[in-house]
């Protein structure tokens, strides 16, 4: 039993990836690598997860980006007293004096309860 299991063990060091491993260099480099990978304060998954948070605000920067290029666009459309007008009447239903507004519904857009 004895020699079996040492000629079993030379033969697992004359293995090409136990010699290559087997190097205390390469041990190292190899522990070094599993400890920065997993362990670390600023291992990877962490890494992972503010890349994760900063594609989603950069996604949101887009859209914000989107919505001031229409805002400007409404604002310099109620730079005109007629557009401006027309929106306080349709919006707010505002009117001039010595006017009188009727709103009418029809049936089917009315809610029923």
């Amino acid at each position: 039993m004895q020699i079996d299991y040492k000629m079993g063990l030379k033969n697992i060091k004359q293995n090409k990836w136990f010699k290559w491993l087997g190097n205390k260099y390469m041990l190292i480099l190899v522990l070094f690598i599993i400890w920065m990978f997993f362990f670390d304060a600023n291992n990877w998954f962490f890494h992972k997860e503010l890349s994760d948070d900063i594609d989603a605000l950069e996604e949101n920067a887009e859209f914000y980006q989107a919505e001031i290029k229409q805002d400007k666009a409404f604002i310099e459309k109620m730079k005109d007293s007629t557009e401006m007008e027309k929106f306080a009447r349709e919006k707010y239903y505002l009117k001039r004096e010595n006017e009188d507004i009727y709103i009418i519904e029809h049936e089917d857009s009315i809610k029923n309860e």
